[in-house]
């Protein structure tokens, strides 16, 4: 006979190394805590319905606070030879309380007892994930305030569009963030189900009361459907697609920290704290962490793409190459909260070269489209102001000069709507004015949306 805890039907016994390829407790074992939060809300429960006997719940219990204890002191040894976080609690659990320890898993399989760790675990790191966003929210607003009033080129194609508020740009950020939110949020939704009580598939024959054990272990609602309890994945696919979204947005962040703290751009600079040097080249500081939330934002897809690629092809209901959904949703948790923690700290930190900026913008063409608005609203058609001002521009790149330095006289030789208000509509700060979406100064409408964040903020 084998001497797994499943092995009645079974005379042979596998290799160790067949068995080390067939366990989980390398990685499962960090569903311990929530294991046994499960198992005693079920013994609870089978007391309460007379499942078994008020003396054996409560030895039960006992036993299972006992490794509660041990867990949280760090003297509990896992085995590959039990090969699952189950078998190993049981296994715990009935050197320390003996035969009745066999009497837990009465009404249950470890098919939804699986289901409901892993619920457990992700429902409960999900508040962790938001309150770090928030996190990084707060800071977004905090930086935007800060340097409302900055002048810098906003981008198209990599290449100077029009100049644009600062601290508008660092808002764009702030609402890629709040849909993460938001995501994490109805991510919360689907997580905070209980599929304990669907046991293998097909349910129970004992009186089990589901609801009890919803209302102990803090779920919102249950599985109507025992084949989908045991079944569904979706909640851990929901998590990792929303981790993906949430890395695209710190990654193309990244992106532009790693180019503008360059010697070419020196927009801004890391902080120490954030940054590395070179073992050869004494001059180097690295934007290393930034590029390092860039280049972790792979892994985070790769686990989105390997679980969804386990569950495409699988039949109802559990099947054991849903074993691999766990380590690749620990790792993506792992992931994102030490990111989006690394990215808070990055952009606390760092030295924005407010002048630098702003003088990117006064030796280039970003304000030709001002121009162009300009001469329409002299009454000039947009598709001849456009091309007028395109002229003025070739004319600018053959001889050196921006729009701002041509002669009046030059610029009425193009069209003669323009006058000598022409100058002050062209530089920077009033191009960004002129263009704000809520009328109003830039730093007006920064600071109006500014206020829209905190408020979302605080309503949470």
């Amino acid at each position: 006979m084998s001497d797994k805890l499943w092995g009645g039907r079974f005379t042979g016994k596998a290799a160790e190394w067949v068995d080390e390829f067939g366990a989980s407790i390398g990685f499962d074992y960090r569903l311990a805590a929530e294991d046994l939060e499960g198992s005693l809300a079920h013994v609870k429960m089978l007391g309460q319905q007379d499942i078994i006997s008020a003396e054996e719940a409560e030895q039960i219990s006992a036993g299972l606070h006992a490794i509660q204890a041990d867990l949280a002191t760090d003297k509990v040894e896992f085995s590959v030879a039990n090969e699952d976080i189950h078998l190993n609690i049981e296994s715990l659990l009935t050197k320390k309380i003996g035969p009745v320890a066999g009497k837990l898993h009465t009404g249950r399989s470890r098919n939804d007892q699986v289901a409901t760790d892993f619920h457990l675990w992700v429902k409960h790191r999900l508040p962790a994930v938001k309150e770090a966003i928030t996190e990084l929210q707060q800071t977004l607003l905090d930086l935007a305030k800060k340097h409302a009033g900055v002048i810098m080129p906003g981008y198209t194609h990599m290449q100077h569009a029009q100049p644009i508020s600062y601290g508008h740009y660092l808002l764009a950020y702030f609402e890629m963030f709040q849909r993460d939110f938001e995501r994490f949020e109805f991510n919360e939704k689907h997580t905070d189900m209980l599929p304990l009580g669907a046991a293998a598939l097909a349910g129970t024959t004992f009186p089990i009361d589901r609801q009890l054990v919803a209302d102990e272990l803090g779920f919102d609602s249950i599985y109507h459907n025992s084949l989908d309890a045991v079944s569904d994945r979706d909640f851990a696919l929901e998590f990792l697609s929303n981790a993906s979204i949430l890395m695209v947005h710190l990654s193309r962040m990244a992106e532009e920290l790693i180019l503008w703290g360059t010697y070419e751009f020196n927009y801004i600079e890391l902080s120490d704290n954030f940054s590395t040097g070179s073992s050869i080249m004494p001059q180097k500081k690295n934007a290393d962490f930034a590029e390092l939330v860039r280049g972790k934002t792979g892994h985070v897809f790769g686990s989105l793409m390997g679980l969804l690629t386990v569950m495409k092809g699988l039949p109802l209901a559990y099947n054991k190459d849903m074993q691999e959904d766990k380590a690749a949703t620990f790792e993506v948790m792992d992931t994102i909260l030490a990111s989006v923690k690394v990215f808070t700290g990055m952009l606390s930190t760092m030295t924005v070269h407010a002048d630098r900026m702003e003088a990117a913008t006064k030796d280039d063409f970003s304000n030709a489209t001002e121009l162009a608005d300009y001469l329409a609203t002299k009454g000039v058609p947009f598709r001849q102001a456009h091309a007028v001002v395109g002229e003025l521009v070739l004319k600018g790149i053959q001889t050196g000069q921006t729009l701002n330095e041509m002669s009046l006289a030059d610029l009425q030789a193009a069209d003669s709507h323009i006058e000598e208000d022409v100058y002050e509509e062209l530089t920077s700060k009033a191009a960004v004015n002129r263009r704000t979406s809520l009328g109003g100064t830039a730093v007006a409408n920064v600071l109006q949306e500014i206020s829209r964040g905190q408020e979302r903020l605080a309503a949470r």
